[in-house]
């Protein structure tokens, strides 16, 4: 308990940022914000070596507070250098169900001189199991605010599709493990296609978690997919080398009907990620 409080009393958290390409553009509008926990004794560690122990002790609103609280500071930083993107944060169903989360969402941008719309909020399917009409009152007062509404992790949960059409969703996040396996199975390649096409007729966008190799960005660039974040791009990694990153690439859009092609498609790729 004690590590827990000073590590959020002394600014051990951290954030690393990974960013979501869109696939139409090839250009980048969000990067995802990723806690890390910079232990005096044990080094960089991951959410997963932490994020739990925070939970338990009672502290996870504390957490929260300060990983939106450095999120939106970084979004200060890019918008006043006319880069404007906007941070995606990860929430707790602890988190979600507080019902004073709005309202610290709005005191937060207004302090920071942004719109809401540069926050896109993140949550889980698991989240909506426990209160699903407490989960709708606070993403409503969000979704009204201008933040976006992202669900993460999608397909890897067993709640039921019907909040899709009663929650106020704009992205879905498809899980990476299906990604990570759609060039070798193919009921894999049927869901990613198939889920794509879903979110597009309800019109929500979709995005690619866990892009690792090339192949598999032109597979869900013919397919329609409209954003995707991986390895294949970066890594999450601090905001200044985020910063390098941007400043070093060029953005170009991924041409369509490549999937299958060998013709000249991986200086489109090279250019397109960076």
């Amino acid at each position: 308990m004690q590590e827990l409080n000073e590590a959020l009393r002394d600014n051990q958290l951290t954030l690393h940022f990974q960013p979501k390409i869109n696939l139409a553009t090839g250009e980048v509008r969000s990067a995802e914000a990723l806690v890390r926990w910079e232990h005096p004794v044990l080094g960089l560690l991951q959410p997963d070596a932490f994020l739990k122990r925070f939970d338990e002790a009672g502290l996870m609103p504390a957490l929260t507070g300060v990983v939106l609280a450095k999120a939106l500071d970084q979004a200060a930083v890019w918008a006043s250098r006319d880069q404007p993107l906007s941070v995606a944060v990860n929430l707790s169903a602890s988190s979600i169900m507080d019902s004073k989360l709005p309202n610290q969402v709005a005191a937060m941008t207004i302090a920071r001189g942004l719109s809401p719309s540069a926050l896109i909020v993140e949550i889980t399917e698991d989240v909506l199991v426990a209160d699903r009409d407490r989960a709708r009152t606070v993403l409503a007062a969000l979704k009204n605010m201008g933040v976006r509404i992202a669900v993460d992790d999608f397909g890897k949960g067993y709640s039921s599709l019907s909040y899709l059409r009663e929650l106020p969703i704009d992205e879905l996040k498809l899980d990476k493990s299906f990604i990570l396996t759609m060039m070798d199975d193919a009921r894999a390649t049927a869901l990613v296609a198939s889920t794509i096409d879903m979110a597009h007729s309800l019109g929500l966008e979709m995005t690619a978690e866990g892009v690792e190799d090339k192949e598999t960005l032109r597979r869900l660039t013919d397919y329609g997919c409209d954003l995707a974040q991986g390895y294949l791009m970066s890594r999450p990694i601090p905001a200044e080398q985020m910063d390098a990153w941007l400043s070093n690439r060029t953005p170009r859009p991924l041409p369509r009907g490549h999937a299958l092609q060998d013709a000249g498609p991986a200086q489109e790729i090279s250019d397109s990620i960076g």
